[in-house]
């Protein structure tokens, strides 16, 4: 309960700024153009708070935080009085209109330099993608590794974190080949561009490669086997209540044998955990120097395959990263603008390219989220920190700002798409054309939200 409580405040908090700056950017160009605006609205529904500004605009914040809009005077829409009709709207330029229109997308995009901007001012802590082995029969067993490597471009692009190098990836979902370029972790520093020139490239065949993106990472399915520090088999957490606090265990635990069988590391526990579901076992452990042996019994879980699965309620103590391969993505006020300005186009490149490919069907339409997957999102990254949450909400917003680009009707791009229509041929394009156009538009509109619902409550 607690955990859908946050998930949903952090929706609310991330949609309500999302949503605000989005409509301030409709609201700031249509005063500059001399549009007068009756209404500014977060929400929809019921007011449950609003005021009434020195300009004339009605401030409002309403009770269904799922949108919001900007009303502006429009004889299309009611009588507007003749000494107030210059103010109108739909008396404006062609020009002044798209500008009005193409400035929500475009306020999401600026947010998100904004928001990326502060990210890395206070700087992302991260660690550097570097790979133990590969897996043999995928595509990434061309690559023969004798001992750890760094990831540091795919395809050509320079990649410094795992965030990093899934994104790349996921850019190639449909394409024949990809490149993976490896240098050794030691020669590698945070700022060395020459590790990139000088690595070794490798060339992957990925015109078989696919996977389920709800079940399934893109970086495991390519057959990269991710490096991890050894973990401690040292309880750092039990859970309360669970199977392993019913037998006994306690903070400070050291794992040492299951049904006498020395455990080799905590993987290997993890796994005759998960393979002994309602199953009794044996567990040596020590405790304050002494040594005793607990029956344990791991309950039943469904895993996300659907197969029933042992879980115990442990943890171990986290391991420590070698410090050659932590990162801290910080830097100066104005390095800040610069490395947001690029993460935003990156961001902005990947997400058109898997727009497109989700109608050319290289993207499985089981990709698409609803709110329900934005609102886990949101709440686990803000119960990671305000970093985390920072590039959250820029992600969303650089998604929000192009879907709202798309030419359809009831979008912000279809109205883009008339006003084209009307600067080209000189004269609007008709009401009956336009009321087709946003009755199509808010069918395929509801049709794409009901997928991305459904897909919402098939991953819970």
């Amino acid at each position: 309960m607690l955990a859908f409580l946050w998930n949903l405040g952090a929706f609310i908090v991330a949609l309500g700024i999302l949503i605000t700056a989005h409509e301030f950017g409709h609201f700031y160009v249509a005063r500059r153009c001399g549009v007068r605006v009756q209404r500014f609205s977060i929400g929809f529904g019921k007011a449950i708070w609003h005021r009434v500004g020195k300009d004339g605009t009605e401030y409002v914040v309403a009770m269904i935080p799922l949108g919001g809009y900007v009303k502006m005077l429009d004889e299309r829409v009611e009588e507007v009085p003749p000494e107030l009709q210059h103010e109108s709207f739909n008396r404006k330029s062609v020009w002044a209109r798209m500008a009005i229109v193409a400035a929500g997308p475009i306020a999401n995009f600026i947010f998100a330099v904004i928001a990326l901007y502060f990210m890395y001012l206070i700087g992302v802590p991260t660690v550097k993608p570097v790979i133990e082995a590969t897996r043999s029969g995928s595509p990434a067993a061309v690559m023969q590794l004798q001992h750890p490597q760094q990831i540091v471009a795919v395809s050509g692009q320079a990649v410094r974190n795992w965030e990093e190098v899934n994104l790349a990836l996921v850019s190639h979902i449909g394409e024949p080949s990809l490149s993976l370029t490896l240098a050794s972790v030691s020669d590698i520093s945070s700022s060395d561009d020459a590790a990139r020139l000088n690595g070794k490239t490798y060339q992957l065949d990925i015109s078989k490669w696919h996977f389920d993106p709800d079940k399934e990472s893109p970086i495991t399915t390519l057959g990269l086997e991710i490096y991890r520090p050894k973990v401690v088999p040292i309880l750092a957490e039990v859970v309360t209540g669970g199977a392993a606090a019913q037998a006994g265990l306690q903070v400070g635990d050291t794992l040492l044998a299951i049904n006498g069988k020395p455990l080799q590391d905590w993987q290997s526990f993890v796994a005759q955990i998960k393979a002994a579901a309602d199953k009794t076992l044996q567990l040596t452990i020590r405790r304050n120097g002494d040594q005793l042996v607990l029956p344990i019994t791991p309950t039943a879980h469904k895993s996300v395959t659907g197969a029933m699965e042992g879980y115990l309620g442990v943890s171990p103590i986290a391991p420590k990263w070698p410090d050659n391969m932590q990162l801290e993505l910080q830097y100066g006020p104005l390095e800040s603008v610069t490395m947001a300005a690029q993460k935003t186009w990156r961001l902005t490149a990947v997400s058109v390219k898997m727009l497109g490919k989700l109608f050319t069907g290289d993207v499985s339409l089981k990709s698409l989220s609803g709110p329900i997957s934005i609102a886990q999102g949101a709440g686990n990254t803000a119960s990671f920190g305000l970093v985390y949450f920072l590039g959250f909400l820029a992600l969303i917003s650089v998604n929000l700002g192009i879907i709202n680009l798309v030419p359809l009707p009831v979008l912000d791009g279809g109205h883009l798409m008339y006003y084209v229509i009307e600067a080209i041929t000189r004269r609007p394009v008709s009401e009956r054309i336009q009321e087709i156009g946003f009755r199509f538009g808010a069918a395929l509109l509801l049709v794409l939200m009901s997928i991305a619902l459904f897909n919402d409550f098939a991953r819970l």
